[in-house]
């Protein structure tokens, strides 16, 4: 490190290479600026969003807000806790480089690469993993090939985001409560529908809120837990509340009142899931019509195991979710930057685990799809039989659509 330069390390690319602008320490949205915070949180989400890059002290490449800055285009760049205070005023950042220079001069990017339409062809149908509407219309704004994208994957806990939802306040409300929360989000749903092209559709993940992460975005009590990614959130936690059967019978209400026959384009989709009597049991407290399709995740080791009964126990199609499978995999917290070098996205035993879910799906005669970082997909290709495609986050996912 210079005295005018700070290293650090790249968690999600962006459109350009070199991105400059003024600091916003502030935790309130400024568009355009650059946000200085240690931690990203929910309660960040407006400013991170409106930011032309983040710059932060901790987290790991795949974390739920990394993961939007990666669909929005939005640059993060992890530097040492030490640092954050060196950062005031303009800075620039080099992103090929993994640093920041203390005020202007941005210099000239170098020409940006090319994919090719190979890689294109090889993908399968896409989907596009997304955290708002603005999203499907970048994605569909692509020109020919977004028609490729066969579906667009939201978390319900993101559409909360983008729509200022408190959820677990609505769900702890009372039926009348819940209820009102299940309309409000299928208004959003059908927002979201009227924006698709033909054969296009929307994957909803169900609520899947960790303790860590409800606690910004709540004002009902949560539990603190001592390791939340393996406390009570996906499947465990809609195991366990009535509230959210009241919301979700209403958003199907809405969806079919306003969508008719077009409310088969929104499915569903159960996270962090264990095994196939997990999703019976689900589907069942869920009081799911057999009519509504319902996938599964699989991005736990017992869940790689069990593939193949999920998929005869119902599920609609399964989707591999690599961020977690890898941390569950490796025992390296995708989170935390001082396991950083353990969390391998291109692990072996993690590519076996995604290996044997394919095999599973193809022998059942159901759809699975894999998500790839940009930086994987070529290793991906290589190293794994085909999928029916593949999951990428909008921006890059975006690369890829207008490049070919």
């Amino acid at each position: 490190m210079s005295g005018r330069r700070i290293k650090g390390s790249l968690l999600s690319g962006g459109r350009q290479t070199i991105v400059q602008g003024f600091c916003n320490r502030t935790g309130r949205p400024i568009e355009g600026s650059i946000l200085v915070a240690p931690t990203l949180e929910a309660g960040l989400y407006d400013a991170i969003v409106s930011a032309s890059a983040v710059v932060c002290s901790s987290g790991g490449r795949t974390g739920h807000m990394q993961s939007i800055c990666r669909g929005r285009g939005i640059p993060v760049l992890r530097i040492d806790h030490a640092d954050l205070s060196r950062l005031d005023g303009e800075v620039t950042l080099h992103l090929q480089s993994e640093s920041i220079v203390l005020g202007s001069g941005i210099g000239a990017p170098p020409p940006a690469t090319r994919g090719g339409r190979a890689m294109l062809d090889e993908l399968g149908s896409l989907c596009a993993v997304i955290a708002d509407l603005q999203d499907i219309e970048t994605v569909n704004a692509s020109g020919p090939d977004a028609q490729r994208v066969e579906s667009f994957f939201i978390r319900e806990e993101f559409l909360c985001l983008a729509a200022g939802l408190r959820p677990l306040d609505a769900l702890h409300g009372g039926p009348a409560q819940a209820t009102a929360y299940g309309q409000v989000l299928a208004d959003r749903l059908c927002t979201f529908a009227a924006a698709l092209l033909p054969g296009q559709r929307i994957v909803l993940r169900l609520l899947d809120l960790r303790s860590d992460h409800a606690a910004h975005v709540t004002t009902a009590p949560v539990a603190a837990e001592p390791n939340p990614e393996m406390g009570l959130h996906g499947a465990r936690w809609l195991l366990g509340s009535s509230g959210y059967r009241d919301a979700l019978h209403a958003a199907l209400r809405v969806l079919r009142d306003r969508l008719g026959e077009s409310a088969d384009r929104v499915h569903l989709s159960v996270p962090f899931l264990t095994d196939e009597h997990e999703y019976r049991q689900l589907r069942s407290h869920l009081q799911i019509p057999d009519d509504v399709p319902v996938a599964a995740f699989i991005e736990t080791p017992a869940a790689v195991h069990a593939a193949r009964a999920i998929c005869a126990a119902g599920a609609s199609e399964l989707f591999v979710g690599t961020k977690d499978l890898v941390q569950f995999y490796l025992a390296a917290d995708r989170n935390n930057h001082l396991v950083a070098e353990s969390y391998q996205t291109r692990h072996p035993a993690v590519l076996a685990g995604v290996r044997a879910v394919v095999a599973a799906a193809r022998a059942t005669g159901t759809p699975v799809r894999v998500f790839s970082l940009h930086a994987d997909l070529a290793h991906y290709l290589r190293q794994l039989p085909p999928p029916d495609g593949y999951m990428m986050c909008t921006a890059e996912l975006q690369q890829v659509l207008t490049a070919a």
